[in-house]
């Protein structure tokens, strides 16, 4: 009589692609849909200020405690996890799947990120994560130390270029800041389609060439991790996650501080300080995040935080959503509403939006197994399933 087989940890993605392990239990690991989940409401509550088209700098009362609570506990944090994911499982669709399955997917991510920023809104992120993980082919035979070398000189070389913008805004007092919001002045659907057209190639070379090295260093940490196995055998690494949680919590709410003082200040200088202090204490904040959900994991004390697992499960439908209905309210050809919410009702609506898109993640994954956009993916990547045949004679 064998012995009886152990479960099988899948990531995410594994247990519903081709050539996925076959054991006799298949079980999905919960930490990085959780930390997907999260990451997706914390990102929607501090897009929230280009969705609304709020100043920063310009909040008062109520609205200045919003904002003050979105810099230190939000800004940068979510963002940078759901980069670390993005590099996470692209290393590892790269490690099961091979070269050509990991361009096709790339290929057609970077066609929904241009569709979604001419067709929706001009944040999208989606297009410039699929033009920079070509850079993860050159990782493919690197093991998790010279990852994290790797991803710690490019986060340096980031922060230097943003830190020396910084410097040079100093020495020239009076320039005003820079707003960062779309103009929406062209007002009808067709016309802001047309703008959004003639900026999409500009926007993706532009923002990749400044933001890249920050954007891979974040990748790369997330490829780390896949390397490690720290995010699907969180129970092996407890001594990293403590450490993470106990260095990288105080230090991204010390910094978080800081933002939310610089976001007070109106002057370019200020605004160009902002970003390498966003980034910096938004990574070291993530990986305290990270930590201490992690922890929780392995301790078996999620709790309500569990059922992010169903909204980050389907993270691409419920980020296009996202997208959707923001634009719907506040733009001219929907509600009308950008520039007259302020930062308390502004994170108010994303808590809302954000919550809600749990529970009906859940009901979807029940009823459909997928999110909408991730079965369209899967099934222009890999094709449609084939079906199993009738076992082999003698098999068991």
């Amino acid at each position: 009589m064998s012995a009886p087989h152990p479960p099988t940890v899948l990531p995410p993605d594994a247990a519903e692609s081709p050539g996925a392990p076959r054991g006799p239990v298949r079980e999905r690991s919960a930490l990085p849909d959780v930390l997907r989940g999260v990451a997706l409401l914390g990102i929607l509550a501090v897009n929230m200020q280009d969705f609304a088209g709020f100043l920063e700098w310009r909040q008062r009362g109520l609205d200045s405690v919003a904002q003050v609570l979105t810099d230190v506990l939000a800004n940068g944090r979510f963002i940078s996890i759901f980069a670390m994911l993005f590099g996470w499982g692209a290393a590892g669709l790269l490690a099961r799947q091979g070269t050509a399955i990991f361009l096709r997917r790339h290929l057609l991510l970077l066609l929904i990120g241009a569709l979604h920023f001419v067709l929706v809104w001009h944040g999208d992120i989606i297009s410039n994560y699929a033009a920079l993980a070509v850079f993860l082919l050159l990782t493919a035979h690197l093991g998790g130390r010279a990852l994290l070398t790797a991803g710690i000189a490019l986060g340096a070389w980031g922060q230097w270029v943003w830190l020396s913008d910084a410097l040079l805004a100093l020495g020239q007092p009076g320039r005003a800041r820079f707003t960062g919001l779309p103009d929406l002045s062209a007002g009808t659907y067709p016309a802001l389609v047309a703008e959004r057209l003639a900026d999409f190639w500009p926007n993706l070379i532009g923002g990749n060439l400044y933001n890249g090295p920050w954007l891979l260093c974040l990748f790369f940490l997330g490829a780390a991790a896949q390397r490690s196995g720290l995010l699907l055998h969180p129970e092996e690494h407890r001594p990293l996650l403590r450490r993470l949680a106990a260095w990288g919590v105080p230090l991204g709410l010390g910094l978080g501080v800081v933002l939310a003082y610089l976001n007070t200040r109106p002057d370019r200088a200020g605004g160009l300080l902002a970003i390498p202090v966003r980034m910096g204490g938004g990574l070291a904040g993530a990986l305290g995040y990270v930590g201490l959900i992690g922890l929780l994991t392995v301790n078996g004390r999620l709790g309500a935080l569990r059922a992010f697992a169903a909204s980050g499960r389907v993270a691409m439908s419920n980020y296009l959503s996202q997208s959707l209905i923001m634009t719907t309210l506040f733009y001219p050809y929907g509600g009308g509403l950008f520039g007259r919410v302020g930062a308390a009702g502004s994170l108010l609506l994303a808590l809302l939006v954000g919550l809600l898109q749990v529970p009906i993640s859940a009901w979807w994954l029940r009823h459909y197994g997928t999110g909408p956009m991730e079965w369209l993916v899967r099934r222009l990547v890999y094709g449609r399933p084939r079906r199993a045949g009738p076992p082999a004679a003698g098999s068991s």
